[in-house]
């Protein structure tokens, strides 16, 4: 689903499943991950646009695009100085305390599984602010604000701190909706086959950019069966 456009750039509404990854390998070009972005999101295909950034194959949400070099040249100079603000959703297991705050952990390669990132203490700089939205007895609805942008950020940094994405088998979530005892949610949860991870909005003022993407549908029937049980809290 296109969610904005103007002569600049175009932001899609990325599903689940959709790889933005590239390489040398064929197949693997940005060329051909716009076009599958663009065929998943109805578009035909993305025919001169360019990729500003990425999300991971199973993260939803909003994908900004270049309509041209000048444009991506100026929109991937906003990213780099921080100047482009990113928002997400995340369900996760268990609750982080306190209820807002910010982890800092420094990030790089998982000396043992090359797919993964670990805190590491020779790592780089990473920081994601977050604050919970609903906390519920199994599991925790939470809004992130990502002030760096390290692969798998926001799924290692709430890993680490013992609230794994619901979903996220990659990061020790899986068979955790085994010990769900409310079968609408254990249900709901068993269903997942990706980290319940949502990228929920994209501003740059200095661009006249702010888009916003609903929370899919596999999120909202998590967090409707959640909401079933009593709340502990919300926010």
């Amino acid at each position: 689903m296109r969610l904005f456009e103007n002569a600049d750039a175009v932001a899609l509404d990325k599903p689940a499943g959709v790889s933005l990854a590239t390489s040398s390998a064929p197949g693997r070009s940005e060329k051909d991950a716009v076009d599958r972005l663009a065929r998943a999101c109805g578009e035909g295909t993305g025919t001169g646009w360019r990729l500003v950034h990425r999300l991971d194959v199973g993260t939803t949400g909003v994908v900004l695009l270049a309509r041209n070099e000048a444009s991506h040249r100026a929109l991937a100079g906003m990213f780099q100085q921080g100047r482009a603000r990113k928002t997400y959703r995340a369900l996760t297991w268990s609750c982080p305390e306190p209820l807002e705050g910010v982890f800092e952990d420094p990030l790089g390669r998982d000396p043992r599984d090359g797919r993964r990132m670990a805190v590491r203490r020779d790592g780089k700089r990473a920081a994601t602010r977050y604050a919970v939205l609903e906390r519920f007895p199994a599991v925790t609805d939470l809004r992130l604000f990502p002030e760096t942008g390290r692969t798998h950020q926001i799924r290692v940094h709430l890993a680490a701190h013992g609230c794994p994405v619901a979903g996220d088998d990659l990061y020790g979530a899986a068979t955790r909706w085994e010990s769900v005892e409310a079968p609408p949610l254990r249900r709901a949860l068993a269903q997942l086959t990706r980290p319940l991870l949502h990228a929920e909005r994209l501003e740059i003022v200095d661009m006249g950019i702010d888009v916003q993407a609903p929370l899919p549908s596999d999120y909202l029937r998590c967090l409707e069966a959640a909401r079933s049980l009593n709340t502990i809290s919300s926010r």
